[in-house]
């Protein structure tokens, strides 16, 4: 054995030999199937920078980019009955929630916070897809009521981002039974006067789009969201024609008047933020954190030293 051995091949070695990548490091877009870095998708609000797909945007990240400054208060939701059916299919109804609850780190299918937009004043909810597909139970029904009674009281907007394949039917008819209350909760806002805008993502189907998601006085939904109450392959399969192209995705909502907006990611808070104002009756909102110097104010003297 000599130094080539001891030392120059295993360093020659160790420059060529093959690193473990982390799994989480890429993202492979499921429109165009671009690869995409992480902390790049992370800057561009979950974007596909190649094709512009708005891919699912998890509720604490939507939060963060919504809030002044990412900074929001949790709003406590009422827990409910656990299994209140003792539902198995091929698991146990609280395993399923158990595993959901591990794969996205959140206690259920939606998320209730407080905070400022714009220095504006707001209560907000979301629903998380990729927990048990954003379902809607006695969960997500308490938290739009736990939404609306605390807009009530510290008399503010609700703004809702909806992205949901249903109710849940683990729960059977007790998730049914949400779709009223949702109701209810939003006919609360409307009584006193309270905007309720809602952010229609992709999907959102089901009996969410037949109770709280298409029940506010502003829509808007962000580019090629799928919003539909029974899906196009079932249609299609049953009436036997062939649909339109694009049909139940935003743009043809909002061509055939199901919508007032499609906005997309990038330029959803400030659009947000002008909405809320305006229905607020408040003044428009202002860039930047300094207001604007008065035209007749005198000018700020020169520094001793410095060239005029």
């Amino acid at each position: 054995m000599n130094w080539i051995s001891n030392y120059v091949r295993p360093k020659i070695n160790s420059l060529f030999s093959r690193r473990e990548t982390p799994e989480n490091l890429w993202t492979k877009c499921p429109e165009c199937g671009t690869m995409l870095f992480h902390r790049e998708l992370a800057e561009n609000l979950n974007v596909c920078t190649n094709c512009d797909h708005h891919m699912q945007f998890r509720p604490r990240d939507r939060f963060n980019a919504l809030f002044d400054g990412g900074v929001f208060t949790e709003i406590e939701v009422p827990e409910p009955i656990a299994d209140p059916l003792h539902f198995r299919d091929q698991k146990k109804y609280p395993d399923r929630l158990k595993a959901a609850q591990k794969a996205t780190g959140e206690k259920e299918a939606m998320l209730v916070a407080e905070g400022e937009m714009g220095r504006t004043p707001i209560v907000a909810a979301a629903q998380d897809f990729s927990f048990m597909g954003g379902s809607m139970g006695m969960y997500v029904g308490n938290a739009i009521v736990a939404a609306a009674e605390r807009a009530v009281k510290l008399k503010r907007p609700l703004i809702l981002f909806s992205a949901a394949g249903g109710a849940r039917m683990q729960e059977g008819i007790l998730s049914l039974m949400q779709m009223p209350r949702t109701t209810v909760a939003v006919q609360m806002l409307k009584e006193a006067g309270l905007p309720y805008i809602v952010v229609l993502t992709h999907p959102t189907t089901g009996g969410v789009t037949a109770s709280y998601a298409m029940l506010g006085d502003v829509h808007i939904a962000e580019p090629n969201a799928l919003i539909c109450f029974a899906g196009p392959r079932v249609i299609q399969q049953t009436i036997g024609e062939q649909l339109p192209e694009g049909f139940q995705r935003s743009e043809y909502l909002l061509d055939h008047g199901m919508l007032d907006r499609v906005t997309h990611r990038k330029n959803l808070r400030d659009e947000l933020i002008t909405i809320t104002r305006m229905l607020l009756r408040l003044s428009p909102p202002v860039k930047g954190d300094l207001a604007a110097p008065k035209e007749d104010a005198a000018p700020a003297p020169t520094p001793a030293g410095a060239k005029e």
